[in-house]
């Protein structure tokens, strides 16, 4: 029997310890740590709730996050805040897929009250400057705090929703305060096409590379220094809480952290690790892998075969195998319909390069799959950031003069991302 809304969420926050202890325990060994691993890092949350949340001290609090926002334990920190009679949380503020992550992509869980806290939880989805300020201004709240994990990539719309909200503080007069959490695909460097501001949209506002190595305070920071004032005039008052124990060089597996999906699509930090490259595959014809156990890293449409593996397997790229696969979708892009394809298998996580990966993929697939299309709205145009790849890819060039097109933006970008690393 179907379940209504409200009643789904009441069974996960009621269920949610039970569901966090699964989560911790069980799932891919990428997720978790390594045997013999100790957890090192402190996350923003972590450090803010050791100092006693003094930073929040006298504040109506509001939270924007969702169920990445967890303690090591695996406690939600909106449940840790309403039990701390130290803080004053009076609201909640969920970003797309939901507070409680009940939705799927492009969907959001619109207002309701929490079932675990009577908390008001406000929707922030689709939401931008002047409405999005009316919601800050409607919850009551003097400090918005953020506080959701980030995938590393451009177009994850998590980060978007950090610089929406930064700027609606702004316009309703608001603090804001960004814990931080590990990048999962380490913080080494900036990679990828950097967005002209022609092709900006929720899953790009501003020009970041694609896969921008920076954590989201670091990326809150860049936002106010670079592109809040240009928006609104002036900065938002910003507070960041960095993390200890953190590399630019880790991946997520040497955080020690339990790792919670970030959206339905994001299961392991291995999807993380080749999503900045495959998430181009959604705009094409071509699954991107929705509708399997292995999302983003299974590609694939109704007629190909083996040649496509093949002939990315000739490009040569650096850490990454690529092997024949077939799989049926149980959702997505050809639902209930065997399709070929190819599984990515990175056998080395240091030398591989998304983003090249995923440019080698597009070309190769239009070379050897007669019925490959781009879709019908240009929707590469927004996920690459212009539309070089596109007219590139259709005019017949190799992966690597691509890429080579996008180096001279993408090293004025490192030139100013410089300023705001905070880990070294």
């Amino acid at each position: 029997m179907a379940l209504s809304r409200r009643v789904l969420l009441g069974r996960l926050a009621a269920g949610a310890a039970g569901a966090a202890l699964t989560a911790g325990t069980g799932g891919p060994a990428a997720a978790r740590p390594a045997p013999g691993t100790r957890r090192r890092v402190r996350t923003g949350f972590d450090r803010l709730a050791a100092d006693g949340y003094r930073l929040l001290d006298g504040h109506r609090v509001g939270v924007v996050t969702n169920p990445t926002g967890v303690t090591g334990d695996l406690r939600h920190l909106v449940d840790v805040m309403h039990a701390d009679e130290r803080v004053r949380l009076t609201a909640v503020f969920g970003p797309e897929h939901g507070f409680r992550g009940t939705a799927q992509a492009g969907g959001s869980e619109g207002r309701y009250d929490d079932p675990a806290t009577g908390l008001p939880v406000y929707d922030t989805y689709n939401k931008t400057g002047e409405a999005l300020a009316a919601v800050f201004t409607a919850s009551g709240v003097d400090t918005v705090v953020f506080d959701i994990q980030d995938v590393g990539a451009r177009f994850y719309t998590y980060i978007w929703t950090l610089y929406d909200c930064m700027v609606a503080a702004v316009l309703a007069g608001k603090r804001f305060v960004v814990l931080d959490r590990p990048n999962p695909v380490t913080g080494r460097a900036a990679t990828g096409p950097v967005l002209d501001r022609a092709y900006a949209s929720f899953i790009g506002r501003e020009p970041i590379s694609q896969a921008h190595g920076m954590t989201v305070a670091e990326l809150a920071l860049l936002f106010n220094g670079e592109f809040v004032p240009r928006a609104t005039g002036r900065p938002v008052e910003l507070e960041t809480v960095p993390m200890t124990g953190w590399r630019r060089g880790d991946f997520f597996a040497a955080t020690g952290l339990p790792w919670v999906p970030p959206s339905p699509n994001m299961p392991t930090p291995d999807t993380a690790l080749v999503y900045a490259g495959t998430c181009l595959f959604e705009g094409t014809n071509l699954s991107e892998g929705r509708g399997t156990t292995r999302p983003f890293e299974l590609l694939g449409a109704d007629g190909i075969d083996r040649r496509w593996a093949a002939a990315a397997t000739e490009l040569g790229l650096p850490g990454v195998h690529f092997r024949e696969a077939y799989f049926a979708p149980t959702f997505s892009k050809f639902q209930g319909t065997t399709i070929g394809g190819v599984q990515l298998h990175v056998h080395d996580p240091e030398a591989f390069d998304p983003v090249r990966t995923g440019i080698g993929l597009l070309v190769t697939a239009k070379r050897v799959w007669k019925g490959f299309a781009w879709r019908p709205d240009h929707g590469i145009d927004r996920l690459t950031g212009s539309s070089a790849v596109r007219t590139m890819t259709d005019a017949g060039a190799e992966p690597d003069e691509i890429v080579a097109a996008w180096q001279e933006g993408l090293r004025r970008f490192r030139t100013v991302r410089t300023r705001y690393l905070r880990y070294r």
